[in-house]
């Protein structure tokens, strides 16, 4: 499929956005950190993977095939915090593993799950419309 390149420009831009707001996210120390840290990030996460699936999907049907599998996969990841098993303990003590993974299971995360979906709906909505703009 010959995908836009103006869109893919976008696309990459955007994750070099999201990318690091979910790492200023992550560590910031200042006022409000617990709730950044934990469920802050949390949204830039489901964003970036909305995002870097609809590098490669960019059909129609994907704009709502994204971000309801990346909400469906975060939430089995996040089920998977609950289960221990010396396999997944191993992967979750590396820094990959404990930003892929997660290490605690927390029901408040749910929300902003949903939320980053959402908003990662919205914008690879936008980025859509940037390949069906008429070229100049």
């Amino acid at each position: 499929m010959h995908h836009n390149r103006k869109q893919t420009i976008f696309i990459i831009l955007s994750l070099l956005i999201v990318v690091p707001m979910g790492f200023l996210f992550k560590y910031y120390t200042g006022p409000a950190h617990q709730w950044l840290n934990n469920y802050g990030a949390a949204v830039f996460y489901e964003i970036f993977w909305c995002l870097f699936a609809f590098l490669f999907a960019r059909s129609r049907a994907a704009i709502i095939q994204i971000p309801l599998w990346v909400f469906i996969i975060t939430c089995i990841l996040e089920f998977l915090q609950l289960w221990h098993p010396p396999l997944l303990e191993e992967i979750r003590v590396t820094l990959i593993g404990k930003w892929l993974l997660g290490t605690t299971f927390a029901w408040w995360d749910f929300p902003h799950y949903i939320l980053g979906s959402v908003l990662g709906w919205f914008w690879i909505q936008q980025l859509q419309k940037i390949g069906y703009a008429k070229k100049s």
